[in-house]
């Protein structure tokens, strides 16, 4: 998923097609740099996907827990921590997607509107103060 962020915003860049006005916070909020490296994230990674699929259907962190719990068989602290902060980076992954589509589509969807609505749940999580407790915490071994 880096690399197709990557990509995505050198499309957008190179298109000159609209981002969201806020899109540095998401990598420097003006104090500090945040880098989450999980190496090869969407590649094989079931928190990925289970944190994508968390993110896209808007399930409750109960929700979450219970899907990683029917997949790993056991909880973990851990597993749901990489799976938000996956998830969390799969909706800026799909504002850059919803921003190439809405300068580039010819079809009849409003990708402004709901990468917006992405983006706005993104900068809700970053900003939570739940993100540094998901950080300490996908640091555990389980």
């Amino acid at each position: 998923m880096f690399t197709v962020q990557r990509r995505y915003l050198d499309l957008v860049l190179d298109r000159g097609v609209r981002l969201p006005s806020r899109s540095a916070p998401l990598v420097d909020d003006g104090e500090r740099i945040w880098f989450i490296d999980y190496e090869y994230a969407g590649n094989n990674d079931a928190c990925f996907e289970l944190g994508n699929i968390w993110s896209e259907a808007d399930l409750s962190l109960e929700h979450l827990d219970e899907l990683l719990r029917a997949y790993y068989g056991h909880p973990s602290r851990a597993k749901v921590a990489r799976a938000r902060l996956l998830g969390l980076m799969s909706k800026y992954g799909w504002t850059l997607w919803a921003s190439i589509q809405s300068g580039t589509s010819h079809v009849d969807f409003d990708f402004w509107s709901w990468g917006m609505e992405k983006y706005e749940r993104a900068i809700a999580e970053f900003r939570s103060p739940d993100l540094a407790t998901l950080i300490t915490d996908v640091q555990q071994a389980r």
